[in-house]
């Protein structure tokens, strides 16, 4: 099944400052538009499958994100990730202020990824997102001692939802 890939990202911002005798101000815009797109296959800068989901966790609970053959894609086949290109995670802005969504941190077979260790960690509070990319090499999975990715709800007050987006190569 062929898989093509966009991801675009714009950010913009106005600085305005109020000056005693220009009645307009002075405003300094910002606009950044970037692109990364990744055509079918498996080699530097290609991906050849995806995993995307909207999950829910029970207030204080974790989930084991196996990136190894467990995963189903949305036509019901199972995605062994050899490579991730990109990994998306977006808290959802109704959770409640009193947990985040925490990503990263397995202790056992952690996937690394765009962490530094495998204890690392991103604590994403209500409609925040994380994004990290690696398209040409990815980060490698490594089936049975490196393909974890854990998500956790912070506290246990309440449950937390997400959305989860995994783009990578089979090979």
């Amino acid at each position: 099944m062929p898989l093509t890939t966009s991801l675009n990202v714009r950010l913009s911002a106005t600085l305005t400052k109020t000056i005693d005798l220009i009645t307009a101000g002075l405003t300094a815009p910002l606009a950044v538009n970037d692109t990364l797109s990744l055509a079918t296959g498996t080699a530097s800068g290609l991906a050849d499958i995806v995993f995307w989901d909207t999950r829910t966790l029970a207030a204080s609970a974790t989930e084991n994100i196996d990136l190894a053959g467990v995963l189903v894609d949305a036509f019901g086949a199972t995605l062994t990730f050899v490579k991730v290109k990109m990994l998306y995670v977006r808290a959802a802005a109704a959770n409640n202020a009193a947990n985040n969504v925490v990503v990263g941190g397995a202790a056992a077979n952690g996937f690394f990824g765009p962490f530094n260790a495998a204890t690392d960690k991103v604590s994403l509070a209500a409609g925040d997102i994380f994004l990290a990319t690696k398209t040409a090499t990815g980060w490698t999975v490594t089936a049975a001692t490196g393909d974890i990715l854990l998500i956790a709800n912070s506290a246990g007050t309440n449950a937390v939802t997400y959305d989860i987006v995994v783009v990578g190569t089979s090979a």
